[in-house]
């Protein structure tokens, strides 16, 4: 007997692009359920993560239509990860396996294919990985590359070129659960949870409709949320450069003896003014990495729920819950 898939969609403002969305998704799963690949259970969770349009409206509308449509629906807006962990936690105990992507069209529907072949073929967990960025523009491309390697270069273990779409079974969801920071960084955490792994590779297109969020301010930001979620590196490098700096003034002393020995007079201004704003400069620095993990220690030792849901729409017997 198939098993049932759910596909995670998390969704913010994105009422322009949901009823292309959900048709393509649909055909997607009428397809896989005529082929026999997955159960006739098998549905469509759309999460709204705090929309400010009219997303929640759009979703309760499909599910009013058909049944192959479910919504999970956040008091208030909680941040892209926070809402793709409750819908994957909304789906755990409703399927065999789940496919998280995002809304705007841009990961290859069909690559669905390929990672339900794969679960079958016993793997836990299948990521989808770009083959690509043509196109991309020149700046996209070198900062999102970019962005991949500084991670893996400051201990936050990732998947090059790839981002949230992924399967993973019930069983890797049940570990994933496991992991109860606050501070979420999933593309860090999944490879974490370890078991039988494999990727399919697929073209990522452009957004269909809608606008992108995550601009690179935030992008930035994602990315230090990932390095100091999953690596304490950053603290360790601070102790590096203060031993660096440490070793230099002991060389600029004993440059100072020797040159006041060989009765040479020093003005030092210039160095001395130098000296002074670049410790200053390392100093600041130093302060706001650690007060980065010590903001992130005062955060997860409140133990606030990472998510809270305010409706939920299920339809398996013909009733919604």
């Amino acid at each position: 007997m198939a098993d049932i898939l759910y596909i995670v969609v998390p969704c913010y403002n994105e009422e322009a692009v949901l009823p292309e969305t959900s048709r393509r998704l649909k055909e997607k799963l009428e397809g896989l359920m005529a082929a026999g690949k997955i159960a006739p259970e098998s549905r469509v969770l759309f999460v709204n993560d705090g929309s400010k349009d009219k997303t929640w409206e759009i979703i309760s509308q499909l599910h009013e239509q058909c049944p192959l449509f479910s919504g999970a629906d956040l008091t208030r807006n909680r941040g892209h990860q926070n809402a793709l962990l409750a819908g994957l936690m909304t789906a755990k105990d409703r399927c065999d396996m789940a496919i998280s992507m995002d809304a705007d069209l841009q990961d290859d529907i069909d690559a669905v294919d390929a990672m339900v072949e794969q679960y079958y073929a016993g793997c836990d967990i299948v990521y989808g990985v770009r083959s690509s960025r043509k196109k991309d523009t020149f700046f996209k491309r070198f900062t999102a590359e970019g962005f991949y390697k500084l991670m893996n270069a400051m201990g936050a273990e990732t998947v090059f070129n790839h981002a949230d779409y992924r399967l993973m079974s019930k069983r890797a969801l049940e570990g994933l659960a496991q992991f109860k920071e606050v501070n979420l960084f999933l593309r860090g955490i999944v490879p974490m949870i370890g078991y039988r792994t494999a990727a399919v590779s697929y073209e990522r297109g452009e957004r269909f409709a809608g606008e992108s969020k995550y601009p690179l301010k935030k992008m930035l930001s994602f990315a230090m949320e990932g390095i100091t979620s999953l690596s304490v590196k950053p603290i360790r490098m601070i102790t590096g450069l203060g031993f660096v700096v440490f070793l230099i003034s002991i060389a600029m002393l004993i440059y100072s003896v020797v040159r006041w020995a060989m009765g040479e007079t020093i003005l030092g201004w210039a160095s001395l003014i130098c000296s002074v704003w670049a410790i200053g400069g390392l100093i600041l620095l130093s302060l706001g990495v650690i007060g980065e993990y010590i903001g992130k220690i005062y955060l997860e030792t409140k133990e606030r729920p990472r998510f809270l849901l305010r409706e939920v729409l299920e339809d398996r017997d013909g009733e919604a819950d």
